[in-house]
């Protein structure tokens, strides 16, 4: 893989930042955007825990999810409070994603500001809490519905791999799915370049998130995530602004996704090794350029 860090900026005009960025579909981290919110400073386990901790949520392990499983299937259910109990405790390896713990809390939407200065279209019915025990890894994939993505880190450190969406190929990305058939856990000691050579000409970013930090994913980015540190974070998100943007996530949620939910139920061996050989086809081709 080749690297390079995300820039980083305290500040940066809206201006600026539909021009070097936004436009350019380039990540980059806004490390003084969250400081003006109240969440900044307020929000903690605690805060959690009396807020939502009665409400039951599905937690998700390190395992990798195999070619025969629907995605977003939840490992186990426990309450809210438990799991954060769980994660103040100590390592843990699971994790919780895309809860929208604001629909059960709607007054801690008062502790943050939309920023609209810096891109229009968020949707803002569904900001998402994303929260991790020290040791849980989310896998590489990229977000179904290619939205834009501002993603604020509140509590712990949390390793970020990024790679824009056209790199999908050396990645080996699963076709009719959001997810690499490759196990980038633990990439910067241990990654199976043998099994996976084109990986090694993948051009994307690599970033540790720190309280306040605010990573601009432009849409359709690749993304692995490993929690340094037990954390939390909030995602907005922000649909495309051209039809044809809008039309590929649509696509992507609720044919892409449907289509490859059947077949995994009717033809799943069939239908991992169609998947598996043209993958490695595309792969190949990638080191042949």
């Amino acid at each position: 893989m080749q690297l390079k860090p995300v820039d980083k900026v305290e500040y940066i005009s809206p201006e600026g930042f539909k021009k070097n960025y936004y436009d350019l579909k380039k990540p980059l981290i806004i490390t003084g955007l969250a400081k003006k919110w109240p969440a900044f400073k307020k929000w903690n386990w605690d805060y959690f825990i009396d807020k939502v901790g009665e409400k039951e949520v599905g937690v998700y392990n390190n395992v990798k999810s195999d070619s025969y499983t629907p995605i977003n299937t939840a490992d186990d259910y426990m309450k809210f409070g438990d799991y954060l109990r769980k994660v103040k405790a100590g390592p843990l390896d699971l994790r919780i994603f895309l809860f929208n713990i604001f629909q059960h809390a709607p007054d801690i939407t008062t502790d943050f500001s939309w920023p609209d200065e810096y891109m229009n279209g968020f949707v803002k019915k569904y900001p998402m809490l994303f929260v991790g025990g020290q040791g849980s890894i989310t896998h590489m994939h990229f977000d179904i519905d290619m939205s834009h993505i501002l993603h604020t880190q509140f509590a712990g450190k949390k390793r970020v791999l990024l790679f824009p969406h056209e790199e999908q190929y050396k990645l080996y990305r699963k076709p009719w799915e959001v997810l690499s058939l490759a196990n980038y856990a633990n990439y910067n000691k241990d990654f199976d370049y043998q099994t996976f050579p084109a990986t090694r000409l993948a051009q994307g970013y690599e970033v540790i998130l720190e309280h306040g930090d605010t990573l601009f994913m432009p849409a359709g980015y690749w993304h692995h995530m490993e929690y340094l540190e037990a954390g939390f974070a909030m995602s907005l998100r922000a649909m495309q602004k051209d039809l044809g943007g809008k039309l590929d996530g649509l696509w992507k949620l609720f044919g892409m996704r449907g289509i490859d939910t059947l077949m995994k139920k009717t033809l799943p061996q069939w239908w991992y090794n169609r998947k598996k050989a043209q993958l490695m086809a595309l792969a190949e081709k990638e080191l042949k350029k």
